[in-house]
């Protein structure tokens, strides 16, 4: 059975309001956050064949940290600058077009991208939080297929559960 997990990169800094978004590293809230965040899904046991980051620097920064926890080789992360702010349908494309050898995925991004997914694939949330992983199991071997119909709720899980 296919799975995905949705993560939300961790919480960012606005330390220097001038500073691109596309550049704004995490804050130490963030810093906090995403290991303690891999570390619950690393107790899940869960083995991770793909992780696959928006390029932005708080997103780099949580996959990085993410990897390095799960004990997921850093240099095998998949960097895609079109996941910065990417929409849902953009995020679901990008997914439909990954190798069904890939069983478990996970995806990081932005809001409000990824809740909109999540609510695409029916799943009423308001907001995942920043760190937040949101995981569907698919009902199907191909990712093209993935939709409404073919993903069920698997788990979330965010900071403020711990």
């Amino acid at each position: 059975m296919k799975k995905i997990i949705l993560i939300r990169h961790a919480k960012s800094s606005w330390e220097n309001p001038w500073l691109d978004d596309y550049e704004r590293p995490l804050a130490d809230r963030g810093l906090h956050d995403a290991p303690n965040m891999a570390n619950s899904l690393k107790k899940r046991g869960i083995d991770i064949d793909l992780i696959c980051s928006s390029t932005a620097k708080r997103a780099r920064q949580t996959a990085s940290i993410t990897a390095e926890v799960i004990g997921y080789p850093k240099e095998k992360i998949f960097w895609d600058k079109s996941l910065y702010h990417a929409s849902a349908n953009h995020l679901l494309q990008f997914i439909h077009s990954q190798s069904d050898h890939i069983q478990t995925m996970a995806v990081i991004g932005h809001n409000p991208g990824l809740t909109e997914l999540i609510n695409l694939l029916g799943v009423n949330l308001d907001n995942l939080p920043t760190a937040g992983q949101f995981a569907f199991s698919l009902s199907t071997p191909h990712w093209r297929e993935m939709n409404k119909g073919t993903s069920s709720y698997f788990w979330i899980d965010y900071p403020k559960k711990h």
